[in-house]
Order: C-alpha cells, then sequence, then structure tokens
C-alpha cells in the first residue's frame, strides 16, 4: 500500500515538473520572437518600358504551299528534281511513262495535218463554185474536230509530266522509278518561302483593337532569344461561332527560309503606345476577395526582415510578367516564391536560389 502510494505521488510530481518546465519554455521562446522565420524568394519592382500587347500562339504557312500529284495514273520513269531544291515555275519534277500517249498524240496530229489539208483544198473549190457549202462546212467542222482531239491528246501527255506550278522549294520526293501511282497520290511538296504567313486567334473582344498594318513579333523554340518582326495582313471579317475567336493573319519576310510551314510560336501584337510601368513576375501576385496582394520585405532594426502585405492594382500582362499601377514603388523588394505560407508580420529568410519564371517573351515548347 505504501509502495502504490509513493508511486503515485512520484507520477505526479513528475507531472506538475514537466508543465513547470514547457510553460518556462514557452515563456522563452515568446519572449524570443516567438514565430520562426519563412524562406522566401525577393525581387526588386522594376520600372521598365511597358508596350501594350496582346499574346497568341500561332501556326506558320507558306506564301504559297502545295502537296504535288498526277492528274492521271502510270509508271514513273524520270526523277527530275533533287529533293530540297530551289526551283523555278514550270520546271520539270518527276514523269511518268508516256510512250502510248505520245504515240496517240502522233496519230492525231497526222489526222489533223491531214484535215487540215483537206480544208484548204474545199475553201478554194468553195471559193471557185466547185463544191456545195455543206461540203465545206463539212471539211471545216472534220479539221476543227481532229485539231481538237490532238489538243485533247497533248494535254493527256502533260498530264504525265509533274512541273512545278510556282517557283519554290520542294521536298523529300515519296516515289521512285519503276512505282506505279494513282491518281492524287502525293508525291512532293512544294513551298515558297520567301514570305510566310502566321494565323493566329484572338477573343472577339480584341477584335477592335486590330488592324492591318500592326507590328507582330513571333518567338519559335526552335530559335531560342530570337524573335521575328512582321505585321497583320488581315482580319477575317467574321467571328468563329463556336469559339468566339477572331482569325489574324501575319506576314513575315523569310529571306533565309528558316521559317518553315507548320511551325508554332508566340506571338506578340502590339496595340498601344510605350509607357512606363512597375513590373512583376505574375506568380508574385495572390489574389482573395479584396484584392490583388503582395508581400513586401521590410526591413525591422535587429528582428531582421519581416513580411508586410500589401493591396495593389495591377494592369495588362505580357508573358510572364504583369504590370503593376498602384500600390508599390520602383525598388520594393517583393516576394516572389513563398507568399502563400505569409502573413503580415512574418519574420523571413532569404533564398533567392528558385525565383518563378520573369519573362516578357517566353518561348512555347513543344511537349
Amino acid at each position: 500500500m505504501i509502495i502504490m502510494l509513493l508511486a503515485v505521488g512520484l507520477f505526479l510530481g513528475l507531472l506538475v515538473g514537466f508543465n513547470v518546465f514547457k510553460g518556462i519554455m514557452i515563456g522563452r521562446a515568446m519572449a524570443g520572437g516567438g514565430e520562426p522565420p519563412q524562406t522566401v524568394a525577393l525581387a526588386p519592382a522594376k520600372e521598365e518600358t511597358w508596350e501594350p500587347s496582346l499574346q497568341a500562339v500561332g501556326t506558320l504557312r507558306a506564301r504559297q504551299g502545295a502537296d504535288l500529284a498526277f492528274e492521271v495514273p502510270g509508271v514513273v520513269t524520270r526523277i527530275e528534281v533533287t529533293p530540297g531544291a530551289e526551283v523555278r515555275e514550270g520546271q520539270a519534277l518527276v514523269s511518268l511513262n508516256d510512250e502510248t500517249e505520245t504515240a496517240q498524240l502522233r496519230q492525231f496530229q497526222a489526222a489533223a495535218a491531214l484535215a487540215k489539208a483537206t480544208l484548204r483544198r474545199a475553201r478554194e473549190q468553195f471559193e471557185a463554185k466547185t463544191i456545195s457549202p455543206a461540203d465545206f462546212e463539212a471539211a471545216e467542222a472534220d479539221f476543227k474536230a481532229k485539231e481538237a482531239a490532238a489538243q485533247s491528246q497533248l494535254a493527256l501527255v502533260a498530264k504525265k509530266h509533274l512541273v512545278a506550278p510556282f517557283a519554290g522549294r520542294v521536298g523529300i520526293v515519296n516515289t521512285s522509278p519503276g512505282a506505279y501511282l494513282n491518281a492524287g497520290v502525293g508525291v512532293v511538296t512544294l513551298q515558297k518561302l520567301d514570305q510566310v504567313y502566321l494565323d493566329f486567334f484572338l477573343p472577339q473582344r480584341e477584335a477592335g483593337t486590330v488592324r492591318p498594318g500592326q507590328r507582330v513579333d513571333l518567338a519559335l523554340d526552335a530559335f531560342p532569344g530570337k524573335t521575328f518582326a512582321g505585321k497583320v495582313s488581315t482580319v477575317n471579317p467574321k467571328v468563329d461561332l463556336n469559339t468566339r475567336n477572331v482569325q489574324v493573319e501575319a506576314v513575315f519576310a523569310n529571306p533565309g527560309r528558316t521559317l518553315l510551314p507548320g511551325m508554332f510560336g508566340n506571338a506578340s501584337l502590339s496595340v498601344g503606345g510605350a509607357t512606363k510601368a512597375l513590373t512583376l513576375p505574375q506568380a508574385a501576385v495572390t489574389y482573395n476577395p479584396y484584392g490583388a496582394v503582395v508581400y513586401v520585405a521590410k526591413s525591422e532594426g535587429a528582428s531582421g526582415l519581416k513580411a508586410q502585405q500589401v493591396f495593389v492594382t495591377t494592369g495588362g500582362t505580357r508573358g510572364d510578367q504583369v504590370a503593376i499601377l498602384k500600390g508599390l514603388n520602383a525598388g520594393d523588394q517583393v516576394v516572389t516564391s513563398g507568399a502563400l505560407k505569409l502573413r503580415n508580420g512574418t519574420p523571413l529568410k532569404v533564398d533567392n536560389r528558385v525565383q518563378p519564371a520573369n519573362d516578357p517573351r517566353p518561348t512555347p515548347q513543344e511537349q
């Protein structure tokens, strides 16, 4: 019994001692500042030249382009072009066997020549009134029919030879001598690349701000750090009923033939004059029911940096950046990463090794 009472007393003593120790430690923590610092990344609010612009992803196409095919079937006899070469308008590219058609052409041409000679004699006889008008008209009709047959056969022979309908660059030839081709089967692509067009779409609310002649800058992941300058050539006169977007076409000079049909890139369309504006990474701004918020790092002397919540008025966006119209001053140190774990007065520990994207013209990356 005595042992049990001693054990209970010891337990109660330990419990009381633990609570006293806990209170002492909590008091020390509160006296030392309490809340532990939060690790964040900081960046200054910078004043930059800001030109209002619209962003869109577009696809390039050639000024002229076609996948060429034969209108008639046949066996390939000659490949007359080097893949990837620049060709002139009318240059022969690929030929089919035309021996039978050429022989028939000679037959039709001979018949037409005979009919022409017959018509000449009939005209002389008609003028001498030795044949009737009906005989002369029959000779004339026979000549026209045979001449038309020869012309038709000549057109058929021409269809056995694939020629360039315009000057440009040919691609890979998808056949070889001896192969049989059906009509309509693609043989080679031909693209005119001295100029290329960019097709992109904008919301209908922006339709009133877009007009031909406006500058368009194009960034492609194929050419990192480089932009291509073009201009709006056409704004489609109707809005797509399904997406409520309007199609815009821009034209780009392509003297080096580096821009290729099918490439996609980020288009930036200038829609206003240049102004000065404070900029931040979009990731630095958080939104709540009361507005847009950023956290500014304020020095508290010996206490170090602490977070101060600031409401800001945002403007337009460009790439990864957002314009700040009100609430900040140039040079303010703004939290760009780690803001979600902050409140007013939170101590800050700065680690700028990881910063959010802050590119005004990011380039889309292929998946």
